[in-house]
């Protein structure tokens, strides 16, 4: 009986060393996407649902996000070929197509549908307006950059001349706007999550408004490729937006505190009590498409608003920039 009990064991030693190890092998059969992101933002929460509920796997791909902070980054990434998907403003892809790129950056899937970032006061208010900003120093960000481009766009809808009544500083990189201003530098800062709610909580300023909100609706956030890549791996760009639509769905269908539940794995750094919250805050913002199509009225002012902020010379055609067949084809239409 001994024998025979410890056959049985060797045997199942055996089976394990065999079997267990492909339990845990990666497939092979999923095909490798990296993405640059141009930032890591609970704003982008649709993606890092897609991820986590494996939205990407479903579809047969092994999607690696890379942070590459700054959309020239992005875009810098896409263009050498280190990744193969990039994850930024659209306006990237403009500046790019104008620069004569031969292989340049189309756009193929929309993800958030304005400005993420919110106005930062030094000083509290109880019924906040743009005119309150005059005469004060905002840190706005990158020079050319979206959130600085559309808080201009703000002013000047508000009557407001962002050169002459504001003072803007671009000078501050991204990354170090949260920490200048704690630091002591400017009357504002906008700032994306969770950089804006921290300050809140630490003690050095109020969110007194939403830059989104002010400055209406634009492919704020867009996935984009090289015209090549999209042309010879169209089932992996299509595999791709059904799985960021799924992400889009979700968030639409499903609480904060779900939808927080779900993304916390990214964001270790954060409670699920101040990710709920951010993700409301969004939620409350209209922050989300709710398919990945861009429009072409859209995509047109954002043109007009790096028109207006002296970024943009000429209008690049939008059937050049964006390529909708394939959320055309996953909402069949």
């Amino acid at each position: 009986m001994k024998k025979i009990i410890f056959s049985l064991i060797g045997i199942l030693i055996i089976l394990g060393i065999i079997f267990i190890p492909s339990i845990f092998k990666k497939d092979d059969k999923l095909t490798q996407v990296k993405v640059a992101e141009v930032a890591h933002s609970i704003f982008y929460a649709p993606q890092y649902i897609a991820d986590s509920l494996g939205y990407f796997e479903e579809e047969g791909l092994d999607v690696e996000i890379i942070l590459a902070s700054g959309a020239d980054k992005v875009t810098a990434a896409v263009l050498s070929g280190d990744v193969q998907i990039g994850f930024s403003g659209s306006e990237a892809t403009i500046y790019v197509y104008n620069q004569g790129e031969n292989d340049y950056l189309v756009n193929f899937s929309a993800l958030t549908k304005r400005d993420g970032s919110f106005i930062v006061s030094r000083e509290k208010y109880d019924n906040f307006t743009l005119n309150d900003m005059i005469g004060k120093t905002v840190i706005g960000g990158r020079k050319g950059g979206m959130p600085v481009m559309t808080f201009e766009w703000a002013l000047r809808e508000a009557g407001i001349n962002p050169t002459s009544d504001v003072e803007i500083d671009t000078s501050i990189a991204f990354g170090a706007m949260s920490g200048a201003f704690i630091g002591g530098t400017g009357d504002f800062v906008n700032l994306f999550e969770p950089q804006a709610l921290q300050i809140e909580q630490q003690g050095y300023g109020y969110v007194v408004a939403s830059l989104g909100e002010l400055g209406g609706v634009v492919p704020y956030t867009a996935y984009n490729a090289k015209k090549s890549y999209i042309e010879n791996n169209p089932e992996v760009i299509e595999k791709f937006t059904r799985a960021i639509q799924k992400g889009l769905d979700y968030v639409h269908n499903n609480s904060a505190e779900d939808i927080a539940k779900n993304i916390l794995p990214h964001f270790p750094d954060i409670s699920l009590n101040d990710l709920t919250k951010i993700v409301e805050r969004y939620k409350e913002n209209d922050s989300w498409f709710t398919t990945t199509y861009i429009n072409e009225d859209d995509f047109n002012h954002i043109q007009e608003i790096m028109e207006a902020s002296g970024e943009l010379i000429e209008k690049v055609p939008y059937n050049k920039l964006v390529d909708n067949s394939f959320s055309d084809k996953i909402n069949n239409k």
